[in-house]
């Protein structure tokens, strides 16, 4: 069942456009805690959704960086954006000076550089590496056997930083890293022996990138091309997360909603699409817009948005397409539901729990976003006494199954008090000492910033 996409017209102009979720069942095999049975006395408090913006990891506009050697994204940088409500950077590092040999330990260090400040700040970073920047600067890449050697080079950065890594871009092949435009990676490949010296690139980064992370491709054909897949391949709840290669192995579009086929993003419709459609709701999909036609109008951007699950977009290209859906209406919409927006509709819990009980607590949670969080993260109920005390507990269900529209998770706990609030912390696994990398369930006074914590329910 599709969810419905509400606009209100007034004199031919899109003015408003709202996304109105739908009841999902879970994904067949997700696993919950075992829990008694709701009983007629149970509690249940009723949630409304926040109509705020929401600032969240992970998700959402991102801000653009092209670094060379000297330079490096500062704290202070990080911070400003995350003011403006944007947790992502797009960090696109050139090696230009490198083609023919090693890069050099000074640059590694500006990338380190880099990555200190987005933990800093407390943002992540879409990553590319790439060699030149204009199509009449050739030749456009080096030879494989370069690249191969900057991939080892990168590698621990890469392990050290993956904290801060959100996904990365495969790059490195032609202009801007876009695998179009390319003097050694075989310009318009054909055949499948042409798809090689690419998927060997890609094997290498998925070699050197942390199984926790994904690794985009820049069209659905690259991943069937070189995987000899179909729709009938595409992931699904049991194939997803996994840590396989297909399971790694993600998206993004580079020119969304720019014309018929987005500038060759599409090029067997509607085989790509359809490949697309479904493998996004397992993988990061993102990118950016690259011009205005009749397919990046309001009612066409958040259809597609919302069937290829966009996570993030660029927030300084194209300023025309994102002049038009405000103009229109819906960059409000775009803000607020690129990748996920978690919120409470129902909580219940067994009535007059004593200490030392196993009470149910049930969760109807709401996805209004076009995704759902991407990364493994932690999903824990944590029980605070009057003293401070915390008990904590894990949910027992994967945010990364939480796709758009609304589920139900419930969960057994095992009281050690009679007295004391209860939490849902949705932190990341790899920073979950630092609450600004928390997800915020956007509900009105339930997430407290200071401790990463969402307030269920008070005994």
């Amino acid at each position: 069942m599709k969810r419905l996409l509400l606009c209100v017209l007034a004199l031919g102009a899109l003015i408003s456009c709202t996304i109105a979720p739908m009841d999902v069942v879970p994904d067949s095999g997700e696993e919950a805690i075992p829990a008694p049975p709701a009983r007629d006395d149970d509690v249940v408090i009723a949630f409304t959704e926040s109509s705020a913006h929401i600032t969240n990891p992970e998700r959402g506009f991102y801000y653009p960086l092209d670094l060379r050697p000297g330079d490096r994204l500062t704290t202070s940088s990080v911070k400003a954006q995350i003011t403006k409500g944007r947790t992502l950077f797009y960090l696109g590092f050139y090696l230009t000076k490198y083609m023919k040999g090693d890069i050099a330990q000074s640059f590694l260090d500006d990338m380190q550089a880099s990555f200190d400040a987005l933990r800093e700040g407390g943002a992540k970073c879409i990553l590319r590496y790439a060699y030149k920047d204009r199509e009449s600067d050739k030749p456009w890449d080096p030879t494989e056997e370069v690249v191969m050697r900057h991939i080892e080079q990168i590698k621990p950065l890469l392990e050290k930083n993956k904290d801060v890594i959100f996904v990365m871009q495969a790059g490195f092949v032609g202009v801007w890293g876009e695998w179009y435009y390319t003097t050694n990676f075989n310009y318009q490949p054909e055949s499948d022996q042409d798809y090689l010296p690419r998927k060997r690139v890609a094997e290498a980064l998925l070699a050197a990138l942390p199984a926790e992370r994904q690794l985009e491709l820049r069209t659905p054909q690259f991943k069937m091309r070189m995987y000899n897949l179909s729709i009938k391949d595409t992931l699904t709840y049991k194939t997803a997360h996994d840590g396989s290669t297909l399971s790694r192995l993600a998206g993004h579009n580079d020119c969304f909603g720019a014309a018929e086929d987005d500038y060759g993003t599409f090029d067997q419709e509607p085989k790509d699409r359809a490949f697309w459609k479904a493998d996004t709701r397992y993988t990061i999909m993102g990118g950016e817009t690259c011009g205005v036609s009749d397919y990046c109008t309001c009612t066409a951007s958040l259809k597609d948005m919302e069937d290829y699950h966009w996570t993030y977009l660029n927030s300084g290209y194209n300023t025309e397409v994102i002049n038009r859906w405000k103009t229109q209406g819906c960059l409000d919409t775009v803000t607020d539901h690129l990748g996920y927006r978690l919120s409470l509709k129902e909580v219940r819990h067994t009535a007059n729990p004593a200490a030392g009980d196993e009470i149910r607590i049930e969760l109807k949670i709401t996805n209004s976003g076009f995704a759902a969080p991407m990364n493994p993260r932690n999903a824990v109920l944590v029980f605070e006494d009057a003293d401070g005390n915390q008990t904590r507990s894990p949910l027992g269900s994967d945010p990364r199954t939480w796709h758009s529209g609304t589920r139900t998770v419930a969960a057994g706990f095992t009281l050690p008090s009679q007295k004391g609030t209860m939490y849902l912390e949705l932190s990341d696994p790899l920073l979950a000492d630092r609450p600004q990398y928390s997800i915020a369930l956007a509900n009105s006074g339930v997430f407290d910033s200071k401790t990463g914590l969402n307030k269920l329910f008070e005994l």
